[in-house]
């Protein structure tokens, strides 16, 4: 029975045979190049389809494991961080580059934030979304890391998560600007990398509380 393949970026599927991949498409903001690229290795490797993920990706989805370096290799792109413990993704919304509801810059603060966290390895998976106005299209209440705009600044959420037992984020900090919104999230990331435990960010301020956990943070 075939298994996830972490160094390849590759998530079996349910035939227990073909594998899954998802170039990293930060924010979801795609090029016309990169499109062409994703459907012609989807074609030349007879993939089942091409999937829109949760996390602003496009996955091939169907393909056989003899195919994966060579569909890499014409990609051209690095791996989405589907798998494994790191921060998996940074979901940004359109914000004030392309909505006109955003009230911050989501996209600006989104792809910083990729830029530096997307794949680094931590104790368990993390994922962080960032939203340019109080409609979080993000869906920043349920991310570890959730960063909402609002027409005085950022608001800035922890905690957050889905699943078999969701979570709501605690809120922290609130009227931030982007620089005090990429200190504070260094300072959380920095937090977390020292926790051994294998628990999301919800868990860790379950048992220790949200007080102490300010305190950890500097807030």
């Amino acid at each position: 029975m075939s298994k996830d393949i972490l160094e390849k970026g590759a998530i079996v599927q349910r035939d227990k045979e073909t594998f899954a991949i998802a170039p990293h498409i930060p924010g979801g903001i795609a090029t016309p190049d990169i499109l062409r690229k994703i459907a012609d290795v989807s074609e030349k490797y007879g993939a089942a389809a091409i999937k829109v993920t949760s996390a602003q990706r496009l996955a091939i989805v169907g393909l056989k494991e003899d195919d994966l370096d060579n569909a890499w290799d014409d990609l051209g792109i690095k791996p989405g961080a589907a798998i494994g413990l790191c921060v998996r993704s940074v979901k940004i919304c359109p914000g004030t580059t392309f909505c006109k509801r955003g009230q911050q810059d989501a996209v600006g603060l989104g792809l910083k934030l990729d830029e530096k966290y997307h794949g680094m390895e931590l104790p368990s998976k993390l994922k962080m979304g960032v939203s340019g106005c109080m409609n979080s299209c993000a869906e920043s209440a349920i991310k570890d890391i959730g960063i909402m705009g609002t027409p005085k600044g950022f608001t800035v959420m922890v905690g957050g998560s889905a699943g078999l037992k969701p979570r709501l984020a605690d809120t922290i900090a609130e009227e931030l600007d982007e620089d005090e919104v990429l200190s504070l999230v260094d300072t959380i990331i920095s937090f977390y990398k020292s926790h051994a435990k294998k628990q999301r960010i919800g868990k860790i301020i379950e048992e220790i509380g949200l007080d102490t956990f300010k305190k950890e943070v500097g807030l």
